[in-house]
């Protein structure tokens, strides 16, 4: 508790300064910088309150003598009071300054003052006289008036920058490039407003001809903010524009599946399920060049984990979910399936993206051999030289898990003598790394196993892309990518 004292202290000093700052300049860099601390101001807002609701109106002076200058300077900053909780967590702060028996006429003259600010709090947003008077003369309240005001604003300069993206080189009928920077950084504490989705969608998806971006990075980070705190909600193409503008924003919305995969106690594929289609990131992969940030954060997090048995679950439910999300979209391939996986050839690809549950039993055998045909070529014939080498390979083949599935039933169900093409699939899929004569050991140790105990995990192995134990959710429905793969009783 005495450390937390301290630390409000030395932020209730920062934000002193800066609040003074910025009161006495209304700069464009003090409006910028304003815009940049809003979401820390509001956080330390809340700190403040959750101390001064434990202490009496004295003890509040006394501990901090300055609190009145501190929040007057807070409600009288538009930004601050339009964004988000703000305004609320002030009015509570100031309520925690009334000293409800007054003593002296000290006491008194601060109630006062605190009503007139909270007075000001709620008239921010009203109308003066004249205008009130108006609005009244057409049979509206101001109250009533504001927000359609507000929404037909918003519209008007929606429907402005829409006209400004298809005016393309039209230099005379398009919006200033600054105009366009100013309306994203005004947006920046109102994100949040329903009304003003719109004119955000609209910042987002308008392209300017200008070499370099013109909206603001504050903009862009608010608004991924408020989406992967499910704030706001924006259509698909709002999204994708957002995450192909910035990338820091895409990058931080991989890290927050992380981070939620991490701190859940128990998943199983069902849950990453549901995790990996709320975080919009399979649609919006879609789009090849999405998908390929997406994807090489994964080979990363696979590289750093020495293929953890949790990210290759991550990665085949993703990939499930981004082959429905395609299937949804259009029946073709709006993209080359080389934009996707430019490592490996279009053939092995085209193959890999089927369904295994969607080919004939009795095809089964002849697609799995072909698959490894392809695969062997890729990785064993190096006279064309290769890009991807053997680990591209192997990386492709395990975002499609249900090919393994159906070569370990293959090899258990085989009465004569398990099939070559089928052993080196399995072979390749647990040992990437080996060489050729390894892997041929390892094949050998596949048949033995077989003909002995019906296992398929070769001994020894020290890590295996698929679990030893497995079990199957029945609850799930039959289309589920979650239902045509192992369950994980422990995952991340």
């Amino acid at each position: 508790m005495a450390q937390d004292s301290v630390d409000l202290s030395c932020d209730y000093q920062f934000w002193m300064q800066k609040l003074s700052v910025w009161d006495q300049a209304s700069t464009l860099e003090t409006q910028q910088d304003t815009c940049l601390h809003l979401a820390q101001f509001q956080e330390f807002l809340r700190k403040m309150y959750e101390a001064l609701k434990e202490m009496d109106s004295n003890t509040v002076i006394e501990r901090f003598p300055t609190i009145g200058q501190l929040l007057a300077k807070a409600c009288w900053n538009p930004f601050i009071l339009a964004y988000d909780e703000s305004q609320k967590i002030l009015i509570w702060c100031l309520c925690c300054l009334i000293n409800k028996e007054p003593q002296n006429s000290g006491q008194s003259k601060l109630n006062s003052w605190i009503q007139g600010v909270l007075s000001h709090i709620l008239s921010a947003l009203r109308f003066d006289k004249e205008v009130a008077l108006f609005t009244q003369g057409l049979g509206y309240a101001p109250i009533d008036y504001y927000p359609g005001l507000l929404k037909n604003m918003v519209l008007s300069l929606a429907s402005e920058l829409r006209e400004n993206h298809l005016n393309g080189f039209n230099t005379q009928r398009r919006m200033a490039p600054e105009r366009v920077a100013s309306l994203s950084r005004v947006c920046v504490p109102l994100i949040t407003l329903t009304d003003v989705d719109p004119l955000v969608e609209a910042l987002l998806i308008c392209h300017g001809r200008e070499p370099q971006e013109i909206l603001q990075p504050e903009f862009f980070e608010a608004v991924n903010e408020a989406i992967l705190l499910k704030k706001i909600s924006l259509p698909m193409s709002a999204v994708v524009c957002l995450w192909l503008r910035h990338l820091p924003s895409l990058e931080k919305a991989m890290l927050h599946l992380f981070e939620k995969l991490i701190s859940s106690e128990r998943n199983c594929l069902r849950r990453i399920e549901c995790f990996i289609k709320d975080s919009l990131l399979p649609q919006a992969a879609c789009h090849p060049a999405i998908f390929r940030v997406v994807d090489e954060m994964f080979r990363c997090a696979l590289l750093e984990t020495d293929g953890a048995l949790e990210i290759i679950a991550t990665i085949q439910v993703f990939t499930q979910c981004f082959v429905e999300a395609l299937e949804k979209e259009s029946k073709q391939l709006r993209f080359a399936l080389k934009t996707y996986f430019p490592y490996t050839s279009p053939s092995l690809g085209m193959v890999l993206l089927q369904d295994p549950q969607d080919i004939p039993r009795g095809h089964w055998l002849q697609t799995l051999k072909h698959i490894s045909e392809l695969l062997r070529e890729a990785v064993e014939d190096q006279t064309h030289g290769s890009r991807g080498g053997p680990f591209e390979s192997w990386f492709l083949f395990i975002h499609f898990g249900g090919w393994a599935e159906m070569v370990a039933e293959q090899l258990l169900m085989s009465a004569a003598e398990p099939p070559t093409a089928l052993l080196w699939l399995l072979a390749f899929y647990y040992g990437p790394r080996d060489g050729r004569q390894q892997r041929a050991q390892t094949m050998m140790v596949y048949v033995m196993a077989t003909c002995r105990h019906g296992d398929l995990q070769p001994c020894g192995q020290r890590r295996s892309p698929v679990p030893t134990e497995v079990a199957r959710d029945e609850t799930l429905p039959a289309h589920s990518p979650a239902k045509r793969r192992p369950f994980f009783p422990k995952v991340i």
